[in-house]
């Protein structure tokens, strides 16, 4: 079979569950995001509690991240899913609990934005535990060979949800409002939970188990900060996450500067991810291989452009086109992010990696979303957005010009030695 062949790793049965699995659960994560932000904007008016928003879920998320990683590579994949879910099943009740006028009608708005972020904490926590889960759990579904069209398809499917998550959210909140809304999550959660039960358990390949923590954790933060090409594309990504973090701002602009209400902000949130989706399927028939650093700084290079244009931007339309070349250019970095990650981790060592790799950039949109709503509070709104993408641009060029072996990343060299192994 062709090694540029678009659909290899479709053709194992479970990774095509996994795929389904996690759109499933970015569906339900960035739907959830997506109501809550308007929730909390509604009953505020505040910048700065979107903010709080990504704050209350990158502590737990980074302060738990090395931990989960340790016990992530310590521990059977499946099993560990399972639990996952079953932890965001009960948050995401939770949070349909605390926006039912039943109960909130008799509280204080001060305590029901409090018992969203209490919630969104505890969330945080999951997704410390969830991300390495995942990122461990594809590369046990799938064989080696067949990683960089496994990682297009993943991060195609990543971005499936995250374009129909933010998109039904909108929908939703205007039809339905955001307590029923958030009934959709709870029934996605547990579709996820039935179709994870179809996948096998899966061997532990840590040859470490039982290994004292701290050693582990060590160990794993050595791998990655000696490893340049990983730390490089970390680093890059965290930056140009942080300050590129338009998207938390995003129901201000809906609501108060281009006033196009719930359905706009649906249609704004989504704009991005659309574009990573279709960048994705293309790189499907026309892979990043070859040349692939110096694709990867002139895709963030471009998306720090797009933003700045968003930001200047009072027309609708204009301002939706922005988002989504954004989007097209940010998939071309998580292809190429997710490849390098894939092919340069050991099997042994995913959990930790995919844990630091949470730390640097997943985490990133939470404290970009704090440092947005912050800067919006400080500086203006568009200011905010604006000031994140020249910040995005320069970012770019330091690491750049700070990391040759990042510039001259191919992946050409990679693929060809894993045929030889094969043969």
């Amino acid at each position: 079979m062709s090694k540029n062949y678009p659909y290899e790793a479709l053709q194992y049965k479970e990774f095509r569950l996994f795929l389904f699995l996690r759109f499933a659960i970015v569906f339900a994560w960035t739907m959830q995001f997506v109501v809550i932000e308007w929730e909390v904007y509604r009953l505020t008016k505040d910048p700065l509690s979107l903010g709080l928003i990504g704050l209350m879920e990158v502590i737990p998320a980074v302060s738990m991240a090395l931990f989960a990683g340790h016990f992530v590579d310590q521990l059977e994949k499946r099993s560990l899913l399972i639990k996952c879910l079953l932890g965001f099943f009960t948050i995401s009740t939770g949070l349909f609990l605390f926006t039912w006028p039943l109960i909130t009608d008799s509280m204080e708005t001060t305590w029901v934005v409090r018992s969203i972020y209490a919630m969104v904490f505890l969330g945080g926590l999951v997704r410390a535990f969830m991300s390495p889960t995942i990122f461990s759990l594809f590369s046990l579904v799938i064989p080696k060979k067949s990683y960089p069209n496994g990682a297009t398809w993943s991060s195609g499917v990543w971005q499936l949800g995250a374009v129909t998550g933010p998109a039904i959210g909108g929908i939703a909140i205007g039809f339905m409002g955001t307590h029923h809304a958030l009934l959709i999550i709870v029934g996605v959660s547990i579709v996820a939970f039935l179709v994870l039960l179809r996948i096998e358990k899966k061997p532990i390949l840590n040859t470490k188990k039982g290994e004292p923590i701290f050693q582990s954790l060590r160990e794993g933060l050595r791998f990655v900060f000696s490893t340049k090409v990983i730390l490089g594309a970390l680093t890059l990504d965290m930056f140009a996450v942080l300050f590129g973090g338009a998207v938390a701002l995003l129901p201000i602009f809906a609501m108060d500067i281009l006033k196009v209400g719930s359905t706009g902000f649906g249609v704004l949130r989504a704009a991005p991810a659309v574009g990573s989706l279709i960048t994705m399927m293309a790189v499907a028939y026309f892979p990043l291989h070859r040349h692939a650093g110096y694709k990867l700084l002139a895709a963030i290079f471009g998306f720090g452009v797009s933003i700045i244009v968003f930001g200047l931007s009072t027309i609708f339309w204009v301002s939706v086109a922005a988002l989504f070349f954004s989007g097209v250019l940010d998939g071309i970095s998580v292809v190429i992010r997710q490849t390098i990650l894939q092919l340069k981790t050991p099997d042994a060592m995913r959990g930790r990696v995919a844990s630091v790799n949470s730390m640097f950039v997943g985490s990133s949109n939470e404290l970009g979303a704090f440092e947005s709503g912050l800067t919006a509070r400080l500086f203006g709104t568009v200011n905010a957005v604006v000031l994140g993408g020249v910040l995005t641009i320069l970012t770019v060029v330091g690491t750049g010009a700070a990391l040759p072996k990042l510039r001259r990343l191919d992946f050409s060299k990679d693929l060809e030695e894993e045929e030889v192994n094969l043969q």
